[in-house]
């Protein structure tokens, strides 16, 4: 199923975006990079495929432990907390953050 990110301004248009599959063949070939997952602890709890987690509320308190020198994906249940939080990070000079396009629902289509 394709997501359609039509409704979205421009500068959301241009955010690094990754693909269930592409973040897949990340994980399968050992890609240097760092997952985060901005959902509640409830749904973490529920499901999710891994790396750190950092409520999105709680970002900002977390600036440190989210790097700059390497790509870095976010995860949230649809994709638009996360899109929200990198839009944010952008504009505070991340340029590294990539998001995982649908969040876990796509992931979960996926297998």
């Amino acid at each position: 199923m394709q997501y359609c990110l039509s409704y979205l301004r421009p500068e959301i248009l241009q955010m690094l975006q990754i693909t269930p599959q592409q973040l897949h063949e990340w994980i399968s070939a050992n890609k240097d990079f760092l997952l985060i997952d901005i959902r509640e602890d409830w749904e973490r709890k529920a499901f999710n495929i891994g790396g750190i987690h950092i409520p999105m509320g709680d970002i900002p308190a977390h600036l440190t432990d989210i790097p700059t020198n390497k790509d870095v994906v976010m995860y949230c249940e649809k994709g638009i907390r996360s899109t929200i939080t990198i839009q944010r990070l952008e504009h505070a000079g991340y340029h590294n953050i990539y998001n995982l396009n649908g969040g876990m629902k796509a992931w979960k289509e996926l297998k």
